[in-house]
């Protein structure tokens, strides 16, 4: 995973096309949390400091492959240029005479923003043309959207084929952690699954399993589990057809000697929206109750599983951390994560939401900005977004 990266680059007088992650959420026409445009600053900065123009491009949520006024990006330029002090061109396009010229016109320490990648049906659709389109805006390309890694989109993977290109700031960083987890983790090495469908998490199960010591399991996605070793799990969602599979994982991780803990005890309801319902579960759940979170036996072995632990991956919370009555679990184990000293890692949307709402983030050493790269990633599969990267 060793790619070249934007100190590989002489930037001086470049245009430098960016692909970055804009995908913001909007509320009449303003940009409601400006997390992506802020982890972008770096990157954007160091190109301005060594006389590079930078050049962004993005997408921004799922036009379909048509002009949405809604979906433009102007409103992310104009945050952009309050959090860098300085003024943000807007082009009309993402391709054509025009934002070409503007490209061109760039003056040192000034910046440009490229309209919304997806009102072209091209851009998904990974058209080397289109592709072509987009490269003739700038000299060099730098590949800054972990967020859409695992996307064969135009921008993404075709561009950085058709000019001098290197990883940014941010995918750097994103690289550098994931081959810490996965090509060379420091041992003892826990993963923390969780979330709510055990189909999403099965692939990723499979390529850690050998790779780990120990495996804690919540969320959802425990209920398939522990049905499969014949637990009476009452309502909690179960994935009938995927039970044979849960079955042939738990035997692998006993045969690999790998410790794959789930739920012992757990938070219970009638249903997600009776919180005042909420009670502890110590064994069977009844056939009128579902599991909505782990209970407080498994947060202090989940704890004392986390103790002394040089790698932690965490993907998936461990019940509905949304409601409050269903959010202690998650909270527990994820005081566990930020306060035991370990490189922690933490990816998938979900995971950076509770992260976020229980005010760990800064004690989390790296916080994935992909949720399904990240997933892709510790599956084991090449995202074609960094595949595209030269090697250095």
């Amino acid at each position: 995973m060793a790619k070249r990266t934007l100190a590989d680059l002489e930037l001086k007088d470049r245009r430098v096309l960016v692909r970055v992650d804009f995908n913001v959420p909007l509320r009449e026409g303003r940009v409601t949390n400006d997390a992506r445009l802020r982890a972008a600053l770096p990157t954007i900065e160091k190109i301005l400091e060594g006389g590079g123009r930078p050049v962004l491009m993005s997408h921004l949520g799922r036009p379909g492959g048509r002009r949405v006024e809604e979906l433009s990006l102007a409103p992310v330029a104009a945050r952009l240029g309050q959090l860098l002090g300085r003024r943000v061109h807007m082009a009309p396009d993402c391709l054509g005479d025009e934002p070409e010229r503007m490209s061109r016109e760039l003056a040192p320490g000034e910046l440009l923003l490229l309209e919304n990648l997806r009102f072209h049906p091209e851009e998904e659709q990974g058209e080397e043309s289109f592709a072509r389109g987009l490269a003739a805006c700038g000299d060099l390309f730098v590949g800054d959207a972990f967020g859409t890694a695992h996307r064969a989109h135009a921008s993404v993977a075709v561009v950085p084929r058709l000019l001098p290109a290197a990883a940014g700031l941010l995918l750097e960083r994103e690289i550098e952690a994931f081959a810490r987890i996965l090509e060379r983790p420091e041992h003892p090495f826990v993963a923390i699954l969780g979330g709510a469908k055990v189909s999403d998490k099965l692939p990723l199960i499979r390529n850690l399993l050998s790779r780990v010591d120990r495996l804690l399991v919540g969320g959802a996605m425990a209920y398939t589990f522990l049905d499969a070793r014949g637990m009476e799990v009452g309502a909690s969602l179960v994935e009938e057809e995927l039970l044979g599979e849960a079955q042939e994982v738990l035997a692998e991780a006993e045969r690999q000697g790998r410790e794959l803990l789930l739920p012992e005890d757990h938070v219970v309801a009638p249903s997600l929206d009776d919180e005042a319902g909420a009670e502890i579960c110590d064994g069977p759940i009844p056939a009128d109750r579902m599991g909505l979170d782990i209970g407080p036996k498994t947060v202090e072995r989940y704890q004392e599983a986390l103790a002394g632990a040089k790698t932690i991956l965490w993907n998936g919370p461990m019940g509905v951390f949304e409601r409050d009555a269903f959010a202690g679990g998650t909270l527990q184990v994820g005081k566990a994560v930020a306060e035991g000293g370990a490189f922690s890692v933490v990816g998938g949307g979900d995971s950076v939401a509770a992260v976020e709402k229980l005010g760990l983030a800064d004690r989390i050493s790296h916080i994935s900005t992909g949720g399904g790269a990240s997933l892709e990633l510790l599956e084991g599969k090449e995202l074609p977004g960094i595949a595209a990267l030269p090697e250095r």
